[in-house]
């Protein structure tokens, strides 16, 4: 209410100003010049709304006067901000301004441009009522054949237009302008280098571990199904950690007695990451909301609550404060702002626990900018950050002892909760409320409080991710997911401290039904077609730059409905892998640890990956018509390749093996990506392509060497603490060793196999279980 009338105070004195000083009023003229002829160029793809749009803000600044301006129907905001950031060193001295005044108009709800200046006041330079028809006018509606401003508009560091819905159909500003370093903000952002396993991630929940009639351990015929995948995204319900308020549980929680200890503990044995995405409402917060209002996905604070306020989260703040304590790395957690529920189970007792280090990253929510469930469960991106900042460090450690994420574990990744909409607006306006409300590191960088971007893109035909319009899924490469993926990771390095860009939700459905369906192609199948874009997708959004991708998800939730998601299962009911999964666990044997280094074609896409001085090459036909072609690939003269294509049903691909002879390979490229391995140089101090499997193993693994030296391999097993167990001692009398390896004598546990041949060295982790 203070900052209303602060604005409506401000907007009276402006208007006071336009009255003394503008000179004649409408009545005594019809016509103005303006003071400067010198039009201020606008580039309107820069503005972003602070409300669930759908159209951006070309139409004012198109110079078409006589199409009306809409940027989308049913807002769940009334009133709302956009906002025109000016870069570093770029100026305008705003003299004059005019509107073009279409049709309709808004006496009761006037537009208001106004400028923010370097101290973030908010200060109204001109409105728009719309009384007039067709005809261009002013800043003053008391006076709309005056152009010109009392005073010229210097230091704005935003132009911000507030409104209800309405526009003129033009704006134009006239002054002076310098560009400065506008520039800068078009520079290409650093290619970035991350193993292709982090491409593999998948979505989760604490069932796909444990039995819900014995939640306490887990399942190990669940974890088979997990190690196509080197990561996974654990849906966590509020409900779950904090059913009573302050009343924190783990293992058991209140809500299923899961024991997340567990979980948490086995996917580290298997080398699995895991990010913890923390959601929706507990039945106490839910409660504050009128009965006819109330949603589990609700805006996470009490009804009523100042959304804009990082103290309105408070809540959900501590409960972050809380698992991070719990789970993170940091062991010096002071231990009396730790706490669980000490109330006794069927399933047992809460234990305090500091600083397990099991968990890297935790989301702050899932789809805060939700526009399906109303205004009562969407945030603005500036309700958002807000909420954010308190959830991150205790909105810069204000908000009292035992908050925030940051405060249990400095060392804790906080990720965005995943965005549903396609476009950067929200994200935009989430670092802007930072540099006003956060302020500036050491280093000139804006305070943000996330580590992380994240965003959800789902490929169809309508290039419209959930933004509806879609009849079906479409191939990744012509869905425009990948120019909406690079946008992000643009925006990142403009202006958001080049952090990773993660997408945790991504996937195709196999009911024909659904509109992000995968095709039938040629004689390929739904399932078939599902898995090449499903590994497409994980190429694709490598090669633009995305960090970390998980799919949605490892089941199904209904193989037989046809609403979207439903049927995007990565593995069968019985646990085992569909063909998309195949394919993934089989490319991240292969290719896992391979970082992008670049595109070299893109029809056929022909991307080359690097490790350890070698080089992998993926082909593919970016279509969906079953086209084939061939692709002339460079290799050097002697060097032997493999040529891998991904195969269902199998863990290891399809493979063959060809020497360059004339320092080109013709390599037959399809819709499914081929793999061409080489083996780089023999007389090379290290032992080229290693590969071990099955990895964890009951009894036995299969070790494969493949490189050009022809001398002994000696494989030495240890433990972790460095106790030797066995030795190995491996004749390789050509290119490819394979030999098995038994281990069934050893302890339950992970070990260590040092492989040397002459110089060189590697050594690869494995575990041993039942």
């Amino acid at each position: 209410m203070i900052k209303i009338l602060l604005m409506l105070t401000t907007l009276c004195i402006a208007v006071l100003l336009f009255s003394q000083n503008q000179g004649p009023g409408p009545t005594q003229s019809t016509t103005s010049t303006l003071n400067s002829t010198n039009k201020i160029p606008i580039d309107a793809k820069r503005w972003y709304q602070v409300n669930n749009v759908t159209n951006g803000l070309d139409g004012p600044f198109d110079g078409v006067t006589n199409v009306s301006v809409n940027t989308g129907w049913n807002k769940l905001i009334a009133n709302y901000d956009a906002y025109y950031p000016l870069a570093p060193g770029e100026t305008m001295s705003i003299e004059s301004i005019r509107f073009y005044d279409g049709e309709g108009t808004n006496t009761d709800a006037p537009m208001t441009l106004l400028v923010i200046n370097d101290k973030w006041e908010r200060i109204p330079i001109a409105r728009f009522v719309g009384d007039k028809y067709q005809a261009w006018v002013g800043p003053n509606p008391e006076q709309p054949d005056q152009f010109n401003l009392p005073s010229a508009i210097t230091g704005a560091r935003y132009l911000v237009i507030n409104t209800s819905g309405a526009y003129p159909t033009e704006i134009e500003l006239y002054g002076t302008y310098q560009a400065g370093q506008a520039a800068l903000a078009v520079t290409p952002p650093p290619t970035r280098s991350t193993p292709f396993r982090q491409a593999l991630g998948v979505n989760v929940f604490e069932w796909n571990f444990e039995e819900a009639s014995s939640p306490w351990q887990v399942e190990d015929s669940r974890i088979d199904a997990m190690k196509a995948f080197s990561s996974v995204r654990h849906y966590i319900d509020w409900e779950k950690l904090e059913s009573q308020q302050g009343s924190y549980t783990f293992n058991p929680t209140s809500a299923g007695s899961w024991n997340y200890d567990a979980i948490y503990e086995r996917c580290q044995a298997e080398n699995i990451d895991v990010l913890a995405c923390i959601k929706t409402l507990p039945k106490w917060l839910e409660e504050t909301y009128p009965a006819n209002g109330r949603d589990h996905e609700n805006i996470p604070a009490p009804f009523g609550s100042d959304l804009s306020s990082p103290k309105s989260y408070i809540d959900q703040a501590k409960l972050g404060f809380q698992y991070a304590a719990r789970y993170g790395r940091n062991k010096s957690v002071d231990p009396s702002l730790v706490k669980v529920s000490s109330t006794t189970t069927w399933a047992g007792t809460n234990q305090v626990k500091i600083g397990l280090g099991l968990i890297r990253y935790m989301e702050c929510e899932n789809e805060r900018d939700k526009t399906w469930k109303g205004r009562n469960a969407y945030q603005s991106a500036r309700e958002y950050a807000a909420n954010l900042s308190a959830f991150y460090d205790g909105h810069k450690n204000t908000l009292g002892a035992g908050v925030g994420v940051k405060n249990a574990d400095p060392s804790m990744t906080v990720v965005i909760g995943g965005l549903a909409a396609s476009t950067t607006d929200y994200v935009r306006a989430m670092i802007d409320w930072c540099r006003e409300f956060r302020g500036y590191l050491p280093d000139g960088r804006v305070n943000l409080c996330w580590d992380v971007m994240n965003q959800h893109l789902y490929a169809n035909d309508a290039k419209s991710s959930q933004g509806g319009g879609g009849n079906r899924g479409a191939a990744p490469e012509l869905a425009g997911v990948g120019e909406q993926a690079a946008a992000f990771v643009a925006v990142s390095h403009q202006s958001g401290n080049d952090l990773p860009v993660w997408i945790t939700e991504a996937g195709y459905d196999v009911n024909p039904g659904s509109p992000f369906r995968a095709i039938a192609i040629g004689n390929k199948s739904v399932l078939e077609t599902q898995a090449d874009w499903i590994l497409r997708t994980a190429l694709l959004y490598t090669r633009v730059g995305i960090d970390r991708l998980f799919f949605y998800q490892l089941y199904d939730d209904n193989l037989q409905n046809p609403t979207q998601f439903s049927s995007m299962g990565l593995v069968n009911g019985d646990k085992t892998r569909k063909p998309a999964a195949d394919y993934l666990y089989q490319a991240n044997q292969l290719l896992g640890n391979y970082r992008f280094k670049e595109t070299q074609n893109n029809d056929p896409l022909v991307d080359r990956y690097e490790l350890d001085g070698r080089s992998a090459y993926v082909l593919v036909i970016p279509d969906e018509k079953g086209r084939t072609g061939n692709y002339n690939l460079t290799i050097p003269k002697g060097d032997t390749i493999r040529i891998c294509t991904p195969v269902i049903g199998r863990d290891v691909m399809n493979q063959t093996v060809q020497v360059s002879t004339t320092g080109t390979l013709t390599v037959n490229v399809t819709e499914t990506p081929v793999f061409v391995m080489t083996t780089g140089n023999p007389e090379a101090n290290d032992l080229g392509i290693i590969s071990v499997y099955p990895n964890p193993t009951a009894d036995n693994v299969e070790l494969s060497i493949e490189n050009g030296a022809t001398t002994p391999v000696d494989v030495t097993v240890y433990d972790t603490a460095g106790r030797e167990y066995k030795q190995f001692h491996l004749p390789k009398t050509g290119r490819i060793l394979t030999e098995r390896l038994t281990l069934s004598s050893l302890p339950l546990g992970m070990y260590l196999l040092s492989i040397k041949q002459g110089k060189a060295r590697s050594v690869k982790k494995i575990i041993r279980t039942r």
